[in-house]
């Protein structure tokens, strides 16, 4: 669709919907670029957000001609704002050729059920933007990467995407930011280059600290999650979920591993296989009712931090707590 665009290939309608921002704005923003000359723009582009037009607006806007120009673009940002978008249905079902109508519904998905879905479904393209699972935002990563000419290590893709969590638009900002520090002739980021230029630290990683757990290095997994509670507004909630995450991942391996070759385990992991040296490494020094006892500690500690009664310990002092106890496991 990208590529299409780009050599000035348009459909009628566009619906871009889905709860990942990020692909919905690249698309948009091609649209933007490709679709109309810049000096056709004062009469033959309008944009207009959902939350100040309704569906007749938008319909009347839509079945106009072009002025001196071979066609017209109508988007509509955030139009999940609009209470009565589907009544743009029945202009979708028989679009003009000479308009290109863009829906964007950002952060919402409109019923595939219904009459407006079907209808581009049938006169021009629907791009759906799913969110990407943490799991799998350092292959994201890496991709991304990849596709701008650049490689990534498999450590700083983690690192990157600790940080960023799913939230796509900020990997690709925090990577301009960065771009901008380094040498043009770039090729490869580092992890260094990471914490030099996006502001991020090893030393404030779970990334680091599940690496340490996992070969069982006591003082070095509390060193960084001292580190780690020491920033302001810290919050230990979602360092839970991570850890739940590569708990059960060592659970799952330890069962597994024997019946998988090397070249599969990264895979049934989820993860690079950069990292599956650290899961052979934790399975030999983490038994399956060690995992088991460790999830356990997760779910009373994820209690306490969302107001369970951890006594007089802060976040951060509960996280130290649960630290201790998981390498006493």
């Amino acid at each position: 669709m990208l590529e299409d665009v780009r050599k000035g290939i348009f459909k009628p309608v566009y619906l871009l919907m889905g709860e990942e921002p990020y692909y919905i704005d690249m698309v948009a923003d091609a649209i933007l670029r490709n679709a109309i000359p810049e000096a056709d723009r004062d009469f033959n582009q309008y944009i207009c957000y959902g939350a100040d037009v309704n569906a007749d607006e938008v319909r009347s806007a839509a079945m106009r001609y072009p002025m001196f120009a071979e066609r017209q673009l109508v988007m509509v940002k955030e139009a999940q704002m609009m209470k009565d978008y589907e009544g743009l249905a029945d202009y979708c079902d028989r679009p003009l050729e000479s308009t290109i109508l863009v829906i964007c519904l950002r952060g919402a998905k409109a019923d595939k059920r219904k009459a407006l879905y079907k209808a581009v479904q049938k006169a021009g393209i629907v791009l759906e933007s799913t969110p990407v699972p943490d799991y799998k935002m350092p292959a994201w990563i890496v991709a991304y990467y990849a596709s701008r000419g650049l490689q990534i290590s498999p450590d700083a893709a983690a690192l990157l995407a600790e940080d960023a969590g799913s939230d796509l638009g900020k990997v690709a900002l925090e990577t301009e930011k960065m771009l901008k520090n380094l040498p043009e002739d770039t090729s490869r980021i580092t992890l260094e280059d990471i914490e030099e230029n996006i502001g991020l630290s090893r030393q404030m990683s779970v990334f680091e600290l599940t690496k340490a757990l996992s070969a069982r290095k006591g003082k070095e997994a509390l060193q960084i999650a001292s580190n780690m509670a020491m920033v302001k507004n810290f919050s230990m909630i979602p360092q839970i979920a991570m850890l739940y995450t590569h708990f059960y991942r060592i659970l799952r391996y330890s069962v597994a591993r024997n019946e998988l070759s090397p070249a599969e385990r990264g895979a049934f992991l989820g993860i690079s296989p950069f990292f599956v040296k650290e899961y052979d490494t934790a399975v030999n020094l983490w038994s399956a009712p060690q995992c088991m006892s460790v999830i356990a500690l997760l779910k009373e500690y994820d209690y306490l931090a969302k107001g369970g009664d951890g006594g007089d310990l802060d976040q951060a002092g509960l996280y130290l707590e649960l630290i201790s106890k998981i390498l006493t496991v």
